[in-house]
């Protein structure tokens, strides 16, 4: 198991998922996506005149939560690694023409952000692909990435404790979406990979556990009955 936490397996991955993951994303969710992203982002409350970075942006399918009349005057940063998830993100851009928008196609771990620059960081569901070692080098970037006070909201998709929803769940993930991923993309091994990760990651509560430390506040938040989690935080040192 210990290569599904490789970049270069990540990478190909989602690169190879590019063309139909909006549409799995939200069938895999049962159409709940789209209302855990804006509801990560509103745990924010973003203002005007700030940047926001979007981590493991993909498509840029929080940009719509964060990008309205409120923030014309804001300036978002969307990183993410694959090449085939930025080119979607390119186009997605072209929808938002009178937004302040710069998209970078470099590793989380490894980018050309500056110190401090950050007021507000979210990322929709890539928690999933880090094991510990590397939520806690996620934890030390975004430390590194935010400026004093300023705040950051993770989610992810989760598996629900309570035993009749998480059997129903998991055999959606592992069986039924498989079969949509051959539809798809002619490979039911590709989406499969989805309830592998989904598994392994259960929900956010060592992301939690991890982020807990002296210069962060943090708070562990559950959405709907837990099939989905995340954390939202502030920097305060």
């Amino acid at each position: 198991m210990k290569e599904i936490y490789e970049p270069k397996f990540v990478e190909n991955l989602f690169d190879k998922m590019s063309g139909s993951y909006a549409y799995m994303n939200y069938i895999t969710s049962f159409g709940f996506s789209e209302r855990w992203r804006k509801q990560c982002v509103e745990e924010l409350h973003i203002e005007d005149k700030k940047v926001i970075v979007d981590l493991m942006t993909g498509m840029g399918e929080c940009w719509k939560h964060v990008l309205n009349k409120n923030t014309i005057n804001s300036q978002l940063i969307a990183l993410d690694f694959s090449s085939e998830m930025i080119k979607q993100a390119e186009k997605n851009k072209l929808k938002f023409p009178h937004s302040k928008i710069t998209i970078l196609k470099e590793d989380v771990f490894h980018n050309s952000i500056e110190n401090e620059s950050a007021d507000y960081i979210i990322s929709g569901f890539g928690l999933k692909t880090f094991n510990a070692e590397q939520l806690n080098a996620l934890a030390n970037e975004i430390d590194r990435l935010l400026k004093p006070n300023g705040t950051f909201s993770l989610i992810d998709v989760s598996v629900p404790k309570n035993n009749i929803l998480k059997f129903f769940y998991l055999f959606y993930l592992k069986n039924v979406i498989p079969l949509l991923g051959r539809l798809f993309l002619g490979s039911p091994e590709t989406y499969k990979m989805l309830g592998i990760y989904t598994e392994a990651f259960g929900n956010s509560n060592n992301a939690f556990q991890i982020f807990k430390r002296d210069n962060f506040e943090v708070e562990y938040i559950n959405y709907f009955y837990g099939c989905a989690s995340g954390i939202k935080g502030k920097k305060i040192k």
